[in-house]
């Protein structure tokens, strides 16, 4: 058991000097960076998150902003960028889905926006659209009844003595509703007369 802690402790105290040969490394590489004029940001190598929470600190210490991009954890980067060349919202979204920020295309893509929100405005000031359905039904289903015959058919129109529309002369029963209730009174009052 002393042996295996031993070893730990051995064990620890080289991770203990990797991780400082790690951050005077780093040290170095930001001091690089900050002094190259023409370089408004620096893409490290990917690395594990203990080297990246490393650089994180040394950029934090030496005034400059950093992100991590990536999926996995194998391959998640940090960028490191100077603070009056910070990102913008378009740059950090198009690093997150992996793809190289273009300046000219940001500005396309902002103009698009800018475009579509001038259009909504317009809409709105006109006011708001009639209620009720775009367009026409007979416009729809002008295939099935067609223009001008549907309305020749409709004037020609004749009732069918087949479908219940009978003239009030050929009823036989011509009758009113309180002539037909009084005789059915009538009836009733004479049945009940007889069973008595």
């Amino acid at each position: 058991a002393s042996e295996q802690a031993a070893r730990m402790k051995k064990l620890q105290e080289q991770e203990k000097r990797q991780k400082v040969e790690f951050r005077k490394r780093m040290e170095q590489e930001v001091s690089q960076f900050i002094q190259a004029t023409g370089e408004p940001r620096r893409r490290f190598q990917p690395m594990n998150k203990i080297e990246r929470s490393i650089l994180h600190d040394v950029a934090e210490v030496a005034g400059l902003t950093s992100f991590s991009f990536g999926d996995d954890e194998e391959s998640r980067y940090v960028m490191v960028f100077k603070k009056e060349f910070a990102p913008s919202d378009e740059e950090l979204d198009a690093y997150r889905r992996g793809e190289e920020w273009d300046p000219a295309r940001a500005e396309e893509r902002r103009r698009l926006r800018e475009l579509a929100a001038q259009q909504e405005e317009a809409e709105l000031e006109r006011g708001p659209t009639p209620p009720g359905p775009p367009n026409d039904y007979k416009d729809k289903y002008r295939h099935l009844i067609g223009s001008d015959a549907a309305k020749a058919a409709a004037r020609t129109m004749e009732a069918n003595k087949a479908y219940g529309c009978v003239p009030v002369a050929n009823k036989r029963d011509t009758r009113s509703i309180e002539e037909a209730m009084n005789e059915i009174r009538a009836k009733k009052r004479l049945r009940q007369a007889e069973d008595e």
